[in-house]
């Protein structure tokens, strides 16, 4: 039988998707009102790269954050002990000080025009690009909500999640086996902490000493020592450990490999008869394909429920609303 939470997830997934029929997003959105939009965001980012070379995989992380907690509104942006950033799925999130740069910029250049959201959305793109990645044209049009939405944020997914749960909970907001398998594939750069995966290494389905079978024995063994008993559990591990800084498909074939860092990583290609090994074959031989869906899957999921029209507000200042 389904847990409540997972019950209540579900319910909450589906009113996402239903209203995210209603968005009315377009690429065009800001052409007359703010024309310069892209190049600034673009410009801060690179600027912002200098300071931190991990900038770009956290920029996409804090957008797909937003968006799975009541759809892409920025409600996770608002400071407040009662607001997202301090929950627990979002404790190791970070970026935000980059975002505030990004809207203080288009504030100078196009005051009260471009919404908190849009910045996200528009920074995750620009960020994949710059790592080496794909362009696409990003739907614009969102507004800011007006509060947080903690108590959603258990909709999260997280590194310990089942297959057949991480599944359920994609397809009940309209995503297919291959936008899961694409959207996982962000993880070909960027960083994880110890506390992400040690139970894979350790106490695997809680059982003491047992390490996750689908786990290369080799790469365990490495994990191990970058991830000791009683160790640091904020250390930070490579979750692509061939092109970590890079947006490519090397991830893919580490999971071939059975080199996938998280466990939600890998189950994607271990779990026995699942439709997703094959779509992981075929980006793993394919990367054309795989940006290609990827685009179309990250598009799907910034139509999330978005706010538009007269709904919400556009922020001055992300981190509180006006």
């Amino acid at each position: 039988m389904a847990s409540f939470h997972m019950i209540t997830t579900l319910l909450f997934l589906l009113t996402i998707m239903l209203g995210a029929s209603n968005a009315q997003l377009s690429a065009t959105f800001y052409a007359k009102t703010c024309p310069n939009m892209s190049t600034i965001v673009s410009n801060v980012l690179q600027q912002a790269q200098g300071n931190d070379i991990w900038i770009f995989p956290k920029i996409v992380r804090l957008h797909f954050h937003d968006c799975f907690v009541h759809g892409c509104d920025a409600s996770l942006l608002l400071n407040g002990t009662d607001g997202e950033k301090t929950a627990t799925p979002n404790l190791s999130t970070e970026g935000y000080e980059v975002i505030d740069y990004i809207k203080t910029a288009l504030e100078k250049a196009c005051p009260r025009v471009v919404s908190c959201a849009d910045v996200l959305a528009l920074a995750a793109q620009i960020s994949v690009s710059l790592g080496g990645g794909l362009t696409w044209q990003v739907p614009l049009g969102r507004r800011d909500s007006l509060t947080a939405h903690r108590e959603g944020t258990g909709s999260i997914p997280t590194g310990h999640e089942s297959l057949a749960n991480i599944a359920t909970l994609f397809k009940s907001v309209g995503f297919d086996s291959t936008d899961l398998v694409a959207l996982s594939g962000v993880h070909t750069f960027g960083r994880a902490r110890c506390a992400a995966f040690m139970d894979r290494l350790y106490n695997f389905n809680n059982k003491t000493g047992k390490t996750d079978p689908t786990l290369n024995a080799t790469y365990a063994n490495t994990l191990k020592q970058r991830c000791p008993k009683g160790g640091d559990t904020r250390s930070l591990i490579d979750l692509d450990e061939q092109s970590s800084l890079t947006f490519d498909n090397k991830y893919f074939s580490n999971l071939q490999n059975q080199r996938g860092l998280l466990q939600t990583d890998q189950e994607l290609f271990s779990t026995k008869g699942a439709e997703t090994v094959a779509i992981v074959n075929r980006f793993a031989s394919s990367q054309s394909q795989f940006f290609s869906s990827f685009a179309k899957a990250m598009i799907k999921m910034g139509n999330l429920n978005p706010l538009t029209g007269t709904n919400g507000e556009i922020r001055l200042d992300c981190k509180k609303v006006n």
